[in-house]
């Protein structure tokens, strides 16, 4: 019945809007962009709440973490699930994010597609030659900037399949630091790599929980070596942070 009910109440959150999503983006921009919004805004952070009282499912944004964040910045994090985006939506609700990922993102996924293509999130293509995906990025850090949004990067490129934090790339990092000269800020994630597909979103989500937490804030990297100093540290530290969290049980916040 439990199982039934969280079902019924995400069906009737998500196929409205994915629908309406998926007519209105090629008639009119605004109206997707309308539909994308409150998809940001509100279907997002109403999923954890579903989730938390059919499921036992715990959200845990660990807001005192985020008292000295700059007002723009950079966020590097692990990458764990599709459901790392309305992680990060609910975590930095107020502020416009906005990711780094691959086109086939914006391809056939309910609510996400459309969202992304319409919000101008940065969709790489998966065939992209390396010199075309940096130029990918640097026109979105350019486009950030003037919009004054928050730039999400997933330097490992692709979701982890055990939740161990993966080799950081820094090719991407450094054009999106040198085309936005922001301060960078580490993220780590925890709990999304057993839900790592619309698969196993439906069938794993039972007393599951879902961590999201600031771990460092870094000035502007300078130069490349500062850059790799940053990947090297930032890994270290969420991979202690990913280890420290799987001691606790899922309905714990410490």
């Amino acid at each position: 019945m439990i199982s039934f009910l969280t079902m019924l109440c995400l069906v009737s959150m998500v196929i409205p809007a994915a629908i309406g999503n998926i007519i209105a983006y090629p008639i009119s921009k605004k109206w997707s962009l309308s539909i994308s919004n409150y998809i940001k805004n509100v279907l997002a952070l109403r999923l954890f709440a579903i989730l938390r009282a059919y499921r036992s499912f715990y959200f845990w944004g660990y807001e005192e973490s985020k008292k000295d964040l700059p007002e723009q910045f950079i966020v590097i994090s692990n990458h764990q699930s599709l459901l790392d985006i309305p992680v990060f939506f609910k975590f930095f609700h107020g502020k416009e994010v906005r990711f780094i990922a691959k086109d086939t993102l914006g391809r056939h996924i309910p609510l996400v597609s459309e969202m992304l293509r319409t919000q101008q999130h940065c969709l790489i293509p998966r065939k992209a030659k390396p010199m075309d995906a940096m130029r990918y990025v640097e026109t979105f850090g350019k486009r950030v900037i003037k919009n004054n949004q928050i730039p999400v990067l997933f330097p490992e490129g692709s979701r982890t399949k055990n939740g161990q934090v993966g080799k950081f790339y820094s090719a991407g990092f450094r054009r999106l630091v040198e085309s936005t000269n922001l301060p960078v800020v580490v993220c780590a994630l925890e709990g999304g790599y057993a839900l790592r597909d619309l698969r196993k979103i439906f069938t794993s989500l039972k007393k599951g929980s879902y961590r999201v937490k600031v771990l460092k804030v870094y000035d502007c990297p300078k130069t490349k070596d500062d850059c790799n100093v940053i990947l090297d540290e930032s890994r270290q530290l969420i991979q202690e942070q990913v280890d420290s969290w799987r001691k606790i049980p899922s309905n714990q916040k410490y």
